[in-house]
Parts: structure tokens; C-alpha cells; sequence
């Protein structure tokens, strides 16, 4: 074992972890001040899911021995067997307790971006429901397919160094799912729908570019040159979107807003996650310009042209960008920067490109199907969704009886209420006394 890289893998494992409170700052800022708690919350209650659900069963799903190349066996259930010797096959210099470590922290935040999707409109015990079977039966196998010694897809030579499938496109194709189900807000398509902190937003944006050097460099799984230069790819994919989202936004729009350039910021992160290990700095200016400015587009004109209410762009960012990183992998990568890996198309193997693709729809297909039956499930077990005078109240007061800005208790809050009493409702006149009591 190695005393650096282990010091190293335990630092990424922090710096990931920071990055799942960086994008509930991030959703937070984008909703409005009547739902700040809620959206929250969601995302904090994934990381206390999927700690206790990853270290009782989920690792073992993901990494375990193999089984028919699908799913791992639950040989590590309760992280039985995995200790401080290293899994050869994984990490040979780190304990295989810390490789467990590190992808646990991959575990949280997937599902934690689907938040993104069914923001302000879903009950509270369906989504820690939900989220729980996602992270079981499509997360878990998912990894193991592109990730797990055996997976299939792993075995068809797929390139995802960080995330790009695993983590990108099953979140954002599943907050897609999610926004179609669940139906548009109630008030969407009014003004009142905006953005309500952006100072929160571009605290989001920059605690998920600092922790997602973990998230990349990382991945590396050494202190070593590779991380150095999955580090400076990262870093120059994500300030080339940043300024491609401004340029076309300056461009379509008239001007570029702070908010815009946190978007593409983030697009460009999601866009090298899974070539950063693989690509040249050129080869990454060129992924994060072209993924700033693709997703500026699929961001602003698929939701009108299409009419589906994706809350905060789920899909728009990390279901066009994981997509897009994960086609441009099999384009850019060279053995020159990672001798473990594969040449794509610009260096000679067609190939490549075709594995990367195979990996795209295998993962749109099976995470949009798999979504879609779990969706359903706990719709008709329990509801999924909370009702139009609710949302119009805001969920904070409705679901947890909170409120990030107790003074300001507003008018649109109050005429939410208002409506709703003039539709009448034992709930709705409990929930009007509640925030009666909240104003004095």
C-alpha cells in the first residue's frame, strides 16, 4: 500500500462528499424562497440513505464478485470482508475499505441530481422512498456494469472515468422521467417561477468545481501524473463552458446573467467527468466549449419546444452533458495520457466511438424504463405527488413546517393560502392557522 495514496483517496473522498451540500446550495438558490427547505432537505436526506444503504448492501451490489456480469453478489454485505487489504483489481496501493469509501460518495450524489427534476412538487416520504430503490436497482447495477470487475460493459471495453454514464446520464435521463411523470408545476410558466438567491446558486456552483476535483482527480485512485492531469483537464473544460454559455447567451438573449455562467460552469464538469482521464487540455477545451454550448440550447429550447417542466435542468445538464462527455470520450481519448485506457476516432480507433455510444443507449434506455416502473410504484403505493393548493402554499410550511426566511412570509405565500381557503379544505384551514401562527 501507499501512504500518499491513501492520503489522497481519503482527501477525494471529503472533497465528493462536500459536493452533494454544494448542489443542494446550488437547487436551493434556483427555487423559489417557498420551497428552499424542502429542496434542501432532499438532497441531505439522500446522503443519509445512501450511507446506510451503500455499506449494507450497495457496495457489495456494485463492486462485489460478479454475477452473470449484471450485478455484484452480496459476498460484502455489511462491508463483510472488505477491510485494509487492497482489492488488486480496484486499488492495489489504498485498503479496499476506503475504495468503498470514495465510491460511496459517487453513490449520494447520483441520485441527489435527480432532486433537479421533481423539485416543488413531490411528497417528502415518497421521494426517501424512491430515491431509496433507485440507488438499489438502478444505480447499483449501473456501476456495476460500467465500473465492476466482470460488469459487462466494463468487459465491452466502455471508457467512464469518473461518472459520465454512472453518474450523469442516469441522473439526468431520470430527473427527465421524473419532470414527465410528475407533470408541470402549478404555477409553471408564471413569472413568479425564478431563480430566488443567485449569491446561493454561485456558492453551489463553486463548492461543486472544488469538490469535483476530488470527484475526477480523484478517480485516479493514486497521487500520481494521471490525477495531475484529470485535475487541469477538469479545470479547463469547465471555464471553457462557463464562457461558452455566456457568449451564446450574450448572443440569443441580449445579455449574459451570473446564473447562465454557473450553469455552463457546471455543464463543463459534467461534460469531462468521464473523459478527464483520458484526454489532452486541447481535447478538453474543445469537450467543455462544445458541452457549454449544446447545453445552453438543450437547457433553454427542448423544455419550451417539448413542454416538460425540468425543474432545475436535470436533463438539460447532466443528461445532455454526460451524454455529449461520453461520445467525445470515444473521440478524444489517447493512450498518450492514460496507457490503461483506449485511443478514440481522432487518434485511429473508430471503435471507440462505437462503445461509447452502446453505452449511451444502453444507459437512456434502461435508466428512463427503470425509473419510469419505480415512479409508478410508489405513486400507487403511497402518492408521489403533493397536491396544487399545497405547492402554491410552498412545501417548506406544508411538509416540514419551516421556512428559510421567517420574515418574509410573503404575499405570494399568503395568496397561495388565500386560494386554496376559497376552495375549501380541513387540511388547507389547519395549514392557514399554522402560518398565522408563523407571521405573529
Amino acid at each position: 500500500m501507499n501512504s500518499g495514496d491513501i492520503a489522497w483517496i481519503l482527501a477525494s473522498s471529503a472533497l465528493v462528499l462536500l459536493m452533494t451540500p454544494g448542489l443542494a446550495f446550488f437547487y436551493g438558490g434556483l427555487v423559489r424562497n417557498k420551497n428552499v427547505i424542502t429542496t434542501l432537505y432532499q438532497v441531505f436526506a439522500v446522503i443519509l440513505i445512501v450511507s446506510v444503504q451503500w455499506v449494507v448492501f450497495g457496495y457489495s451490489l456494485a463492486f462485489g464478485p460478479d454475477f452473470h456480469h449484471i450485478v455484484g453478489g452480496l459476498q460484502w454485505f455489511m462491508f463483510n470482508g472488505v477491510g485494509a487489504k487492497p482489492d488488486a483489481q480496484y486499488a492495489p496501493t489504498i485498503p479496499n475499505e476506503l475504495y468503498g469509501i470514495f465510491q460511496m460518495m459517487f453513490a449520494i450524489i447520483t441520485p441527489a441530481l435527480i432532486v433537479g427534476g421533481l423539485a416543488e412538487r413531490v411528497k417528502f416520504s415518497s421521494f426517501l422512498v424512491f430515491i431509496t430503490l433507485w440507488a438499489t436497482f438502478i444505480y447499483d447495477p449501473l456501476a456495476h456494469w460500467v465500473w465492476g470487475i466482470g460488469g459487462w460493459l466494463h468487459n465491452l471495453g466502455i471508457l467512464d472515468f469518473a461518472g459520465g454514464t454512472v453518474v450523469h446520464i442516469s441522473s439526468g435521463i431520470s430527473g427527465l422521467v421524473c419532470a414527465i411523470y410528475l407533470g408541470r408545476r402549478a404555477e409553471h410558466g408564471s413569472s413568479t417561477i425564478k431563480a430566488h438567491s443567485v449569491p446561493m446558486v454561485l456558492l453551489g456552483t463553486s463548492l461543486l468545481w472544488f469538490g469535483w476535483f476530488g470527484f475526477n482527480a480523484g478517480s485516479a485512485v493514486s497521487a500520481g501524473p494521471l490525477a495531475v492531469s484529470a485535475f487541469l483537464t477538469t479545470n479547463t473544460a469547465t471555464a471553457a463552458a462557463a464562457l461558452a454559455w455566456m457568449l451564446v447567451e450574450r448572443w440569443r438573449t441580449g445579455h449574459a446573467t451570473l446564473v447562465g455562467a454557473c450553469a455552463g460552469a457546471v455543464t463543463g464538469l459534467v461534460a469531462i467527468t468521464p473523459a478527464c482521464g483520458y484526454v489532452t487540455v486541447a481535447g478538453a477545451l474543445v469537450i467543455g466549449f462544445v458541452g457549454g454550448v449544446i447545453c445552453f440550447f438543450s437547457s433553454t429550447l427542448l423544455k419550451g419546444r417539448f413542454g416538460y417542466d425540468d425543474a432545475l435542468d436535470a436533463f438539460g445538464g447532466h443528461g445532455i452533458g454526460g451524454t455529449w462527455g461520453a461520445l467525445a470520450t470515444g473521440l478524444f481519448a489517447t493512450v498518450s495520457i492514460n496507457s490503461a485506457g483506449a485511443n478514440g476516432l481522432f487518434y485511429g480507433n473508430p471503435r471507440q466511438a462505437l462503445i461509447q455510444l452502446v453505452g449511451v443507449v444502453t444507459t437512456w434506455v434502461f435508466c428512463g424504463l427503470g425509473t419510469l416502473i419505480l415512479l409508478k410504484l410508489v405513486d400507487v403505493v403511497m402518492g408521489i405527488r403533493v397536491t396544487p393548493e399545497e405547492e402554491k402554499i410552498g412545501l417548506d410550511v406544508v411538509l416540514h413546517n419551516e421556512n428559510a426566511y421567517p420574515e418574509q412570509l410573503t404575499w405570494d405565500i399568503a395568496a397561495g393560502v388565500v386560494g386554496s381557503l376559497n376552495r375549501g379544505g380541513a387540511k388547507t384551514q389547519d395549514t392557514m392557522r399554522e402560518l398565522q401562527g408563523q407571521v405573529k
